[in-house]
């Protein structure tokens, strides 16, 4: 029997599409694959080293390949979607993510699988810049806040579940498993879009910007590589710094640039809508203090609290289980229809706050650890959706593959600046209290010549951990505050104007 094609979906149906839920739980599933190749590469660090005889500067390339590539990308994956059709460019993210695991679970050097992952993290672009295009498309405006919500519920379950089903895998198989892995969920994928998502794409069809494509890309693949680069070479390396000064430049032309030309890629004026200001502002802080907070915390539950890498991995999972029970129940959406979009990110990034303090104030065991765990989840399950929200909100339907990507950008930048400088904080101050210990603390566990200095060592480098995850703390409480404060603004200029 003869079927209808389903029509391209310019902007988001009144009734919303029939199937929308099925569709979310299909491009969930691709991102999630995205999101645990972020972090299932890390427990695999030890039979890379054995098995293909890696350096350390190999491991490096292996886990910064797929983040430079992909966070490079995502502003023009996101306008190649608007322009294309985000389902093509969702079926070509979804080919080039299963070719580019084959191909790495097949490796037999470490340069092949280098080049793997730099193409896994171009389909990694184009899958997470589509996946948040396509909800706002499907879904009416009343339910996309909980279809936000589910979405950055994946988020924080891809943070959960890489590390652990890395540790999973490794026990039962070889370290290449961890990328054939994705080649079920990737077949699954590709055939369940093509069976049920609907094309869309902006109906004006601007033509392509191909220089602002390129500078975009070079400019935050130069900005990423320079903050990753900056805590292991020094911030005032010539690396670092040559690497900084290519970023501003380039990332200066494409200013530059978007404000002439006639079809820009990123629209300058969108700047000009006080809540995309505040929405950007409170996502760089937001993802600068908890970026850099777990990024200490992983450490302060290893080094400090002495739990092995799995059992830390465990010991952080009630952080995204609160976010995946707040997001799934719908619960965060609610509160947020209720309390308003400004109201709800400010109390959102309170919790997140407090969260950060309780394990920064805490006694010291794992307690007070897991109240701030699930004091952050149940802050990032209300503030974040509503922060992607306000962001896509303010970009025209038509735009939305690059909204998804100015989220996307902002994530990246915000989680690698937080790491970056909360990190500096805390050699600083184990630097500043145990002179000696060369600003790392197994080179100055190692140097110990007794028990007792071992315990000054650790206890200096807790300190450092506590002071970062306070300046963690200020940070995103002042994301809340910027954000809620413009956003509120921002309803008021809407109010005044419709009351006119």
């Amino acid at each position: 029997m003869a079927t209808t094609p389903t029509p391209a979906l310019t902007t988001p149906s009144a009734q919303g599409h029939p199937r929308r839920w099925l569709i979310l739980g299909v491009i969930c599933l691709a991102q999630l694959t995205v999101l645990l190749d972020n972090t299932v590469l890390n427990v695999a660090i030890p039979s890379l080293t054995e098995e293909l005889g890696a350096a350390t500067s190999d491991i490096q390339w292996m886990i910064n390949a797929y983040s430079l590539v992909q966070s490079g990308l995502l502003l023009t994956a996101g306008s190649a979607a608007d322009r294309y059709g985000r389902k093509k460019m969702l079926l070509a993210g979804l080919a080039l993510f299963g070719v580019g695991s084959l191909v790495a679970g097949l490796a037999q050097s470490t340069g092949q699988l280098i080049a793997a992952r730099a193409g896994m993290g171009v389909g990694g672009a184009l899958l997470l810049t589509t996946t948040l295009a396509v909800a706002m498309q499907i879904f009416t405006p009343g339910e996309q806040p909980k279809a936000i919500g589910i979405w950055s519920a994946v988020n924080a379950l891809g943070f959960a579940a890489g590390p652990l089903l890395g540790g999973f895998m490794l026990g039962h198989f070889w370290w290449g498993a961890i990328f054939l892995v994705n080649l079920p969920v990737v077949a699954l994928g590709l055939v369940a879009v093509v069976a049920l998502v609907p094309e869309s794409k902006n109906p004006q069809g601007d033509r392509p910007d191909l220089l602002g494509a390129l500078l975009s890309t070079v400019g935050m693949t130069s900005l990423v590589y320079a903050i990753i680069s900056g805590p292991e070479h020094g911030w005032t390396s010539g690396r670092v710094l040559a690497t900084a000064a290519v970023a501003a430049v380039v990332l200066a032309a494409f200013a530059y640039w978007e404000s002439r030309v006639p079809y820009p890629m990123l629209d300058l004026h969108f700047f000009r809508d006080r809540r995309f200001t505040g929405a950007v502002a409170g996502a760089v802080l937001i993802t600068f203090g908890m970026g850099g907070a777990l990024f200490l915390l992983t450490q302060h539950l290893q080094f400090v609290l002495g739990y092995g890498a799995l059992e830390a991995g465990l010991r952080t999972a009630p952080l995204a289980l609160v976010v995946v029970a707040l997001n799934f129940s719908g619960l965060s959406a609610r509160w947020t229809g209720r309390l308003g979009m400004p109201v709800s990110i400010a109390l959102g990034m309170v919790l997140m706050s407090g969260g950060l303090v309780s394990i920064a104030a805490g006694p010291g065991g794992y307690g007070a650890t897991l109240v701030g765990l699930v004091l952050i989840g149940a802050g990032a399950a209300i503030a974040n959706p509503a922060m992607a929200h306000a962001i896509m909100s303010a970009i025209p339907p038509a735009k939305a593959g690059v909204g998804a990507g100015v989220n996307g950008t902002l994530a990246e930048f915000g989680t690698g600046l937080g790491v970056a400088v909360l990190g500096a904080v805390l050699n600083s101050r184990f630097a500043a209290l145990i002179p000696m210990a060369a600003a790392s603390l197994p080179a100055a566990l190692g140097a110990a010549g007794s028990g007792e200095e071992r315990r000054e060592i650790v206890a200096a480098f807790s300190s450092g951990v506590r002071t970062s995850l306070l300046v963690g703390a200020v940070a995103v409480l002042l994301g809340g505050l910027l954000a809620a404060g413009l956003l509120r603004r921002a309803e008021k200029g809407v109010g005044e104007v419709e009351g006119a």
